[in-house]
């Protein structure tokens, strides 16, 4: 069946939403804008302190650079369709857009996870390695493993997409959820969707296994070298280092896991919808305030920044 076929049999969809309750849409809207607005100033403006600090210009935080890039895109996939819908009560999304922003959202989601392993790599390298980081982590590596994982996300999602378009929708085309993600999707075609169901699984399990066996291995070692360390002042900055990271992956995983790695029959749609609120507006925004919060190196350079800018700011006022 080919694509405009298809568009033929449905060349928009529906979004149910989070709720129906007319009296939560404005404070929902609300809530929304603000998650939305603290996750894109607080993950943009991560980007800018590690490109104006040159203290920053480190593995570690090209990494953390591009963990907030991923999450401002696949945010920004998502959320304002959703605060239309709030604020408008337009829920209906063309079958472009319903196709665009499914792709993006899964190869941006997808690109997170292995850019979480890269992090967990670097920590490890840092760690248990520091003699040899500089030759371990350099410039070219690190440039080639977010390659890579960009390279890997993309081309899942285009996998995602060649095959859940393909499918056709003629009962349906009203989405009991919030945006459009695969599962709910593949719930309303009319054909068969056991191969779908099984490239859905198979990619996400190739996902959560390589990239948590990356991530807990990595850990292993760093947890065995930490209790080697002699001074406690040195365990206790290792483990602050590695702390961040480890709150994000737990939430990031365990949403991921809990929403693509059950069976279609057991899924439930309020409590897949909850999981989902975490993972495209929750996790986005919590990134940069708990790397920023959690980190020395972080919160010194916000101030060196916001110092120079103060100062910049009073030079040209007595101009």
């Amino acid at each position: 069946m080919t694509l405009m076929e298809n568009i033929s049999e449905a060349t928009e969809f529906v979004l149910v939403g989070l709720t129906d309750a007319i009296e939560l849409q404005v404070p929902l809207f609300i809530v929304f804008t603000l998650v939305y607005l603290i996750t894109l100033v607080g993950n943009l403006g991560m980007i800018l302190l590690i490109l104006l600090d040159s203290r920053l210009h480190n593995p570690m935080y090209f990494f953390l650079s591009n963990l907030s890039l991923v999450d401002c895109v696949y945010a920004s996939a998502v959320n304002p369709k959703v605060m239309e819908g709030f604020l408008t009560g337009n829920k209906i999304i063309s079958y472009k857009a319903c196709a665009a922003q499914m792709f993006f959202f899964a190869a941006f989601a997808t690109i997170e996870s292995f850019i979480l392993a890269s992090m967990a790599f670097d920590r490890h390298a840092a760690v248990c390695k520091p003699l040899h980081y500089t030759t371990t982590m350099t410039s070219t590596t690190c440039i080639l493993i977010v390659t890579s994982s960009y390279m890997c996300g993309l081309l899942q999602s285009s996998i995602h997409i060649a095959f859940a378009f393909h499918l056709s929708f003629c009962h349906s085309n009203v989405i009991n959820h919030f945006f459009c993600d695969i599962p709910p999707l593949l719930a309303l075609s009319c054909s068969d969707i056991n191969i779908n169901e099984i490239i859905v699984f198979t990619l996400a399990l190739f996902d959560v296994v390589v990239t948590l066996f990356i991530i807990l291995n990595s850990y292993l070692f760093i947890f065995i070298a930490i209790l080697r360390m002699r001074s406690a002042e040195a365990r206790r900055k290792a483990f602050s280092t590695c702390a961040s990271h480890l709150t994000t992956v737990s939430i990031f995983f365990g949403t991921i896991i809990f929403m693509y790695l059950q069976p279609s029959s057991s899924h439930s749609t309020d409590t897949d919808k909850i999981a989902s609120v975490f993972y495209t507006m929750v996790i986005p925004m919590l990134n940069p305030l708990v790397y920023s919060l959690r980190n020395k190196e972080v919160k010194n350079s916000f101030k060196k920044v916001a110092r120079k800018a103060k100062s910049s700011l009073c030079l040209a006022n007595e101009l």
